[in-house]
């Protein structure tokens, strides 16, 4: 049976949420809308077009869209790319993973180019056999696109695959693909995540026979 695991990458796998917060509050500023913590963590783990139309509003045009999200990407990287780091326990876990047996995607909301930056900076851009991003997809999570495209890329069905989250959108768009979701609360508290599978706090507390475990019941189905 073909197994994989579904990485999303922003709260994850590195610890970026800083970097986006503070480029989007930068963003807003310039356009004079306030955009707080609690205006981030809502809109965290969904793609740019929908969290501008979510703070300006639906009266922007395509292109406008397009120029915001441009904006603060450069912005983003510029302030992430000297300060790349992994969050606990996911690069060792990410390693072990290939070795057992797992095929391994990375899909995340993020553009191509933010992606590129992280998984080259902690070196793990290699260890990915399938990587799909915002732009690949017509509709962000919570719709499930980006996840069923991930699988299918591997070769592997939706109830044999495991998605890693952080966010509720990305949890939502686990449990509409047909997968089984591991939550870590890097991001969000765990009151936030109970449509997961499993809530954890750290990835250091998983192992493969955790994820093995997990996928047993939908692998006899």
């Amino acid at each position: 049976m073909s197994k994989a695991v579904i990485w999303d990458m922003d709260g994850v796998i590195a610890d970026t949420a800083p970097y986006h917060f503070k480029a989007w509050q930068e963003v807003f500023r310039k356009r004079e809308v306030n955009f707080n913590e609690e205006d981030f963590r809502r809109n965290f783990g969904q793609r740019n077009d929908t969290i501008i139309s979510n703070v300006l509003g639906e009266g922007l045009s395509p292109s406008e869209i397009d120029a915001i999200a441009g904006e603060k990407e450069i912005d983003f990287r510029q302030r992430v790319s000297q300060h790349i780091k992994p969050l606990p326990g996911a690069i060792k876990l990410i390693k072990s993973l290939g070795k057992h047996g797992f095929k391994i995607a990375l899909a995340s909301s993020a553009p191509t180019e933010n992606i590129r930056l992280v998984t080259q900076g902690l070196g793990i851009n290699n260890y990915f056999q399938s990587i799909v991003s915002g732009r690949d997809v017509t509709e962000g999570k919570p719709n499930p696109q980006v996840f069923l495209l991930a699988a299918k890329k591997l070769g592997v069905k939706p109830k044999n695959c495991i998605v890693i989250e952080d966010a509720v959108a990305g949890i939502t768009a686990a449990k509409r693909a047909g997968m089984r979701c591991l939550a870590i609360t890097n991001t969000r508290p765990k009151t936030s995540l109970v449509e997961a599978d499993l809530i954890v706090d750290t990835l250091e507390a998983v192992s493969v026979s955790d994820l093995e475990q997990l996928l047993n019941p939908l692998s006899e189905s």
